[in-house]
């Protein structure tokens, strides 16, 4: 007999058979079927925060290295709204995520209540969008936005009107195979003429080309057919400035990030041909007079692979195709001279200490050039681990992104290297990591500071600044607590001033798991 169900669970039924285990939930008065469908319908992990943007921040985190789509749970329009600026991230960092936004009931919407907006509209700008227009159709319009998400490896937002979520209609049961119809993110594959085309160009530029990898060319398998490359035809490697996920370390090639600022990215790819594996073709930030925008010399790309391409397995048989398949991968360089246990904390030793303590499998969620940088030259040498950073530039990504991987990741230590400014933007991930027992360890690098701004300014001629400028990029007046503000949310907290502070408390922190926080007074 067939069993009665509301649309919420429907919706919920749906999600399960396309393999959603998480939904990060931020909800309001328009989603209170589907809060309760969560409870009704087994399989699929609710988790609390406290604001929008930490919720999609970490269903980006989740995915990252989960590899399929968590979903969110939001509030119309303005709860949408709130969440834009990871969605932005995840849309550049290629990350498969549902949002799913509970409207108005559909009778009520024409009368324009208070917290009616164009749910639509907003949704575009990082996304496709489906909507629910009968109860009928829930399931399938559901399990279409799931698979959106994964095929074009985005962000994908369902609208589902609150009546349409109460509604109970008859639902047989789900037949046996529907178990196996999980949707997973894939790649498209790169045809053989075309990477038989690139290996002729590759081969005739020799030392003179430059490979840059992104997307899963940053993988380990990546990597290594990357480095057999380098070291048959000595070409010069590099990652993406912003990887969604590399991995680094255990062996791999010593592969840097492109620098962030255009003059040295220009002097950096000015070589000769190059050659972009599953990364965006490379441009500036910020357009600045007197600079170009796309920073390889005009002609010079060679595109392997698109970002949604399979950059990896391009890579494979581009180093079969040059001979390269048995290249021998130079080991990475021995770390630097450890620095003295009574030293300050600057970036660079903080890279150089956490880079040292990584253990084996971890996780680093990096957002902020203070230690981002220092700590990326430094863990060529660490353990395998993997990093994620930010993609889309928008802050307040780095705290969401290490909640959202250690969900993914039970079993891996999270570190999350953030800068204070951009963590202000998020704190309330604090409180999730608590809930959770997320096992994330928080580096905040505070030097109570918008450094970045201080250079731009300086960049743009402004060497002497006056007193608004000084305070626009101050966070000293009054000076920001993080030990205070962790405890507040119930994360155990500490402050580190020296070398051998940091090294205690960040080995301390990872061996006890569950979340803490380090405050590095910079």
């Amino acid at each position: 007999m067939d069993e009665a169900v509301t649309g919420a669970e429907a919706l919920v039924r749906a999600a399960t058979r396309r393999g959603v285990r998480v939904c990060f939930a931020n909800p309001g008065t328009t989603e209170m079927p589907l809060v309760a469908a969560l409870d009704r319908v087994p399989g699929v992990r609710a988790v609390l925060g406290l604001h929008e943007n930490v919720c999609t921040g970490a269903a980006d985190g989740y995915a990252r290295i989960a590899g399929h789509a968590a979903m969110t749970v939001l509030h119309l329009g303005p709860g949408l709204a709130n969440g834009l600026a990871n969605l932005h991230n995840a849309r550049r960092a290629n990350t498969p995520l549902v949002n799913v936004i509970g409207d108005h009931a559909s009778w009520h919407l024409p009368f324009d209540a208070p917290l009616t907006s164009d749910i639509t509209a907003l949704a575009t700008t990082v996304g496709c969008v489906r909507t629910v227009r009968d109860r009928a159709e829930i399931g399938a319009v559901t399990q279409g936005a799931i698979d959106d998400a994964h095929r074009m490896l985005g962000v994908s937002t369902l609208i589902v009107p609150a009546d349409f979520q109460q509604e109970q209609a008859a639902q047989p049961p789900a037949p046996e195979q529907d178990s196996e119809t999980e949707s997973r993110a894939g790649r498209i594959r790169v045809g053989s003429d075309h990477i038989k085309d690139v290996a002729a160009r590759l081969r005739e530029a020799g030392p003179r080309a430059t490979l840059l990898l992104g997307g899963n060319g940053l993988s380990r398998l990546g990597q290594e057919a990357a480095g057999r490359i380098a070291a048959s035809l000595g070409t010069v490697l590099f990652g993406e400035t912003y990887p969604a996920r590399a991995e680094r370390g255990g062996g791999l090639p010593n592969i840097d990030r492109l620098p962030y600022f255009p003059e040295q990215a220009v002097a950096a790819l000015d070589r000769g041909e190059v050659v972009v594996a599953g990364a965006e073709d490379p441009v500036a930030y910020f357009g600045y007079a007197g600079l170009p925008s796309l920073l390889a010399q005009p002609g010079s790309l060679i595109r392997l692979a698109r970002p949604h391409e399979d950059a990896e397995e391009a890579l494979l048989e581009l180093a079969d195709l040059l001979g390269a398949g048995a290249a021998r991968i130079p080991a990475p360089a021995a770390m630097a001279e450890a620095p003295a246990e009574g030293d300050a904390l600057t970036g660079r030793t903080v890279g150089q200490v956490v880079a040292a303590c990584l253990p084996e499998g971890a996780i680093v969620s990096v957002e902020g050039g203070t230690c981002g940088y220092p700590f990326y030259s430094a863990s060529a040498s660490a353990p395998a681990h993997t990093v994620l950073t930010n993609t889309g530039g928008a802050i307040g990504q780095g705290l969401p992104c290490a909640l959202g991987a250690a969900i993914a990741a039970p079993d891996r230590p999270v570190i999350a290297l953030q800068s204070d400014g951009s963590g202000l933007y998020t704190a309330q991930a604090l409180w999730s990591m608590r809930r959770e027992n997320a096992n994330v360890t928080v580096l905040i690098a505070a030097n109570h500071t918008y450094n970045v701004l201080r250079t731009e300014l300086e960049r743009h001629g402004n060497t002497d600044f006056g007193p608004q400028a000084a305070a626009l990029t101050s966070l000293a007046e009054p000076r920001i607590d993080w030990v205070a503000l962790a405890t507040g949310f119930g994360v155990s907290a500490e402050r580190a001033g020296t070398v051998a502070q940091l090294r205690t408390a960040l080995t301390d922190a990872v061996a006890s798991g569950g979340p803490h926080l380090i405050e590095m007074a910079l």
